[in-house]
């Protein structure tokens, strides 16, 4: 008998592990859906974060983790223009959260991250509401 692995969703499982990690915490899935166009803001965050006191370069983050300099490049803008990091004079970031209310917003973050990534990268990365209504003035082609 096959045993499913801890913690494998199943069908409805998304669901399920979307309401234990955000339904209780509406205000974090806010700051996500707002703040995250991308699972590489949240990766580049939290690297920032390991070592709050270290100013990061481009290549460092690059490397570290092994993303393109592109994919950095926008995580570390919408970062700033989220006011959860300051750039560094070598063009990289450092973490510096605006408010205390962000850097607890960021502990948050991390911790449902750890505990369930595929929610929060289904999350990050699902449609919003502007995405389907955008696609509602798509063209199909002739109905049949």
């Amino acid at each position: 008998m096959r045993r499913r692995a801890r913690g494998a969703a199943g069908v409805g499982g998304f669901a399920e592990c979307l309401v234990k990690v955000l339904a209780s915490d509406p205000e974090l899935e806010s700051f996500v859906r707002e703040g995250f166009r991308s699972v590489w803001s949240v990766e580049v965050l939290l690297l920032l974060k390991s070592n709050p006191e270290r100013g990061w370069a481009m290549p460092e983050i690059d490397r570290e983790l092994r993303a393109s300099a592109m994919a950095v490049t926008a995580a570390l803008r919408d970062l700033e223009r989220a006011r959860l990091i300051v750039r560094e004079p070598r063009e990289g970031g450092r973490y510096s959260p605006a408010e205390p209310q962000l850097a607890d917003l960021v502990d948050r973050l991390e911790r449902a991250y750890r505990e369930r990534p595929v929610s929060l990268i289904n999350l990050i990365t699902k449609p919003g509401s502007a995405q389907g209504f955008a696609d509602a003035f798509r063209f199909r082609g002739p109905q049949k």
